[in-house]
């Protein structure tokens, strides 16, 4: 779900290149001075550079007996990387991990059960939408972290210049006539990469379809039904008005890094994407802009998937106090409220609801999670999106491949992924 980050402070590794074995939590334990490291996996822009610094800082202030080493991971082929992690004996300490993985992780038995320690971290107040994916057979695995959609940002300057009002966008067909007016004069219209499979999976729900479907206990992938092709028709004329690889997602060349350079009008991002852009440019802060994606008619917003992150232990942690230490601050109410605040989140917890009641972001991110959706709820989804045959039929469609046969290829893929272990 994603938008692009930095990473910046003493603390902070980057581990995009290293394996899932790297973090070695064994290795680290002892500083010689009475200390221990706790290693933490955060995934790429769930926060920003500065957060992480300030939120490390105030922690081994506040603990001084415990150090914090945040590597940030890659959303591509993380599936892969977790559930390698948690078969070792190598795993890091504290996990991020996407709200429709954890029941996957769990079921594999590489989870530690946090049942017992809901109560310390506020569980009656969770969201139910980050919650009960982080459960599995009755037990609580995932600890909710933040919860987000997806809104357009954009470039008010650019907007104007092209003579386009934002608040006049309410449909589909407003929003292409207005990106193609976008797309002049060495500006893309929109920055759209060929493989965002979740703004995809909007406009399949958008028109009545879904990614998969379930019928008597076994699943089987839906992209070739009519609706999700008039899903797919629709991402390749938006995509068409601009210069997004249609090779690569939001993560290749990170989408944040290429609004900064200056000739995007938009992108489709959670609204915390817009702190990084302004990261990455300074130039832009007060030139950046939401709002929700479009539907097809002006009454109903555009559907998004409705996502956000929790944060697991290992069952082969070295640290597991060290880790709910970690989580417990993380995931209580300052931090909650100034993550909330720094990226335009909704906070884990209802409670906190009022954190975010003035961000514009925000706002337009509540318009748009009122026409929220989720993928399949099932462990065998964790499989698919590791997989991910979604990205390769985008591909292939917007490369010139034949729409049906390439859905019907997908879809026998994500059938054979999602029942693999039935």
């Amino acid at each position: 779900m994603k938008y692009r980050l930095l990473a910046g402070g003493s603390v902070l590794v980057l581990t995009a290149a290293l394996s899932a074995c790297s973090s070695s939590s064994g290795s680290d334990s002892g500083n010689g001075d009475g200390r221990t490291t706790v290693d933490v996996w955060l995934m790429r822009d769930s926060v920003s550079a500065q957060f992480q610094k300030e939120f490390t800082a105030d922690f081994e202030k506040r603990h001084p007996t415990i150090d914090v080493k945040i590597q940030i991971q890659e959303w591509d082929g993380i599936g892969q990387k977790i559930t390698a992690a948690l078969a070792s004996n190598d795993a890091p300490d504290v996990i991020e991990a996407g709200n429709t993985q954890v029941a996957q992780f769990a079921e594999s038995g590489g989870l530690l059960d946090l049942s017992d320690r809901t109560d310390e971290l506020n569980g009656e107040d969770w969201l139910s939408g980050l919650a009960e994916p982080g459960s599995y057979e009755g037990k609580q695995y995932g600890i909710p972290y933040y919860a987000a959609n997806r809104v357009v940002i954009h470039r008010t300057d650019l907007f104007e210049k092209a003579g386009v009002d934002a608040a006049e966008i309410k449909t589909r067909e407003q929003w292409i006539d207005a990106t193609a007016k976008l797309n002049k004069g060495g500006t893309q219209g929109i920055y759209l990469p060929g493989q965002m499979w979740y703004a995809l999976a909007g406009f399949i729900w958008d028109e009545g379809g879904d990614l998969a479907a379930e019928s008597g206990g076994t699943w089987s992938g839906a992209l070739d039904t009519p609706e999700a092709l008039r899903g797919m028709e629709f991402y390749e004329e938006l995509q068409a008005l601009g210069k997004g690889p249609k090779d690569s997602d939001e993560d290749d060349p990170p989408q944040a890094e290429v609004m900064a350079q200056g000739q995007v009008a938009q992108v489709i991002s959670t609204p915390g994407g817009a702190k990084v852009i302004e990261e990455n440019n300074p130039e832009l802060k007060g030139k950046l802009a939401f709002f929700p994606i479009p539907g097809k008619t002006a009454d109903t917003p555009g559907a998004v998937f409705t996502g956000g992150s929790d944060l697991v232990v290992p069952a082969a942690a070295a640290h597991p106090d060290e880790a709910v230490t970690f989580i417990k601050e993380l995931t209580g109410d300052t931090w909650q409220k100034k993550l909330a605040v720094a990226m335009s989140y909704v906070p884990n917890r209802t409670t906190l609801a009022s954190a975010v009641a003035d961000d514009p972001g925000a706002a337009a991110m509540a318009v748009g999670a009122a026409n929220g959706h989720a993928t399949p709820n099932t462990p065998g989804w964790a499989a698919v999106e590791a997989e991910n045959p979604i990205k390769d039929y985008m591909t292939a469609v917007l490369t010139g491949g034949d729409p049906a046969k390439e859905a019907a290829k997908a879809s026998q893929d994500i059938t054979r992924a999602m029942n693999a272990g039935s």
